[in-house]
């Protein structure tokens, strides 16, 4: 995906209400910044922030998360907030591997990963966001009861994912190879890719996994 230079981005996502800056400062303490104890959900890689938007509006009883590595991505989500009035939803433009030095244990509920970037070569394979490298990380700030969810249109990418998910010990919640078209789809909201890719015709593949679990053994 090319990126272009947004003028003046870096200085709109200070100034957003929305936008937090030293997340490392929030660890352990997002409760207090929302000033509540509702359930956390965030996404990895939210891109222009149509889906976490939608998700905070929907659900206000939960709050989200959104990060995003490039200020001309996350400019565009910044954007959107214009039309938002809810105080559910913080955005954050970081790196991903940084995400257990902004996140402390068990302090998210639920991690969403959408059409994430597939990384391709196989020397890449630790950058996916579904690797084994990175469902560590997740399983370090995820509740017990806490899962991943994530959706791409890629099958090498969802089949790796699988993949993955059996390999690290975590356990599948359920997935599909046509969201669109499964009982899982009620209640979806689609990303920008989302709508695009299934415009032309792609079937749509979404898993969710949890942690492997004590009393998982014991079954």
């Amino acid at each position: 995906m090319r990126l272009r230079n947004v003028p003046g981005a870096r200085e709109m996502i200070i100034e957003s209400d929305y936008s937090i800056q030293n997340p490392q400062e929030y660890k352990g303490k997002w409760s207090q910044e929302f000033e509540n104890d509702h359930p956390i959900h965030i996404e990895v890689g939210m891109g222009k922030g149509k889906f976490i938007l939608e998700m905070a509006k929907r659900n206000p009883q939960i709050n989200y998360i959104g990060i995003e590595k490039y200020s001309s991505v996350l400019v565009r989500a910044i954007e959107k907030t214009e039309d938002f009035e809810g105080d559910n939803l913080r955005l954050i433009r970081m790196d991903a591997e940084d995400i257990e030095n902004v996140f402390d244990h068990g302090e998210v509920d639920r991690i969403y990963l959408n059409f994430s970037d597939p990384w391709p070569k196989d020397r890449h394979a630790k950058r996916r966001l579904t690797s084994t490298r990175f469902l560590e990380r997740y399983d370090h700030i995820l509740a017990t009861d806490g899962y991943v969810m994530f959706k791409t249109d890629n099958r090498e990418l969802f089949d790796f994912s699988l993949e993955q998910v059996k390999e690290a010990g975590w356990i599948l919640k359920d997935y599909t190879y046509d969201l669109h078209n499964s009982e899982y789809n009620e209640g979806n909201v689609m990303t920008e890719y989302e709508e695009k890719f299934s415009a032309k015709g792609n079937p749509i593949c979404r898993l969710s996994a949890y942690r492997h679990r004590l009393e998982d053994s014991c079954i």
